[in-house]
């Protein structure tokens, strides 16, 4: 497969459908994180982010290593995107869930001092 790949010159066009693709999914996933369990997930995009990399340096694929770094980096920037959802929830640009409206009010309450 990366023969053909390499042979037909598919491979940065593969990696950009793919990179596409992953970044594409971790849009809805920070929706709902944040939805559910607020800005307490932040970890485990940390952790997912870590495993990434090391993934990405353990592996001889160049197509596998670089998908797992996009999917790192990815893992990385939701932890900054999980905060900056609960600002637009705040906002009231996203939906904000009910079960956690006390916490929102907590948080706008902290926001206003």
């Amino acid at each position: 497969m990366m023969e053909f790949l390499q042979d037909y010159r598919l491979l940065g066009l593969v990696i950009g459908i793919c990179t596409f693709l992953i970044i594409g999914v971790f849009h809805p996933v920070v929706v709902k994180a944040e939805y559910y369990w607020g800005t307490r997930c932040w970890w485990i995009f940390l952790v997912l982010g870590i495993f990434g990399v090391a993934g990405s340096l353990l592996t001889g694929n160049v197509l596998l290593s670089a998908l797992l770094g996009v999917f790192a980096f990815s893992s990385f920037w939701t932890i900054k995107e999980v905060f900056e959802q609960e600002e637009r929830v705040l906002k009231g640009w996203f939906p904000m869930n009910p079960k956690r409206a006390a916490y929102y009010e907590t948080v706008r309450q902290r926001n206003r001092k």
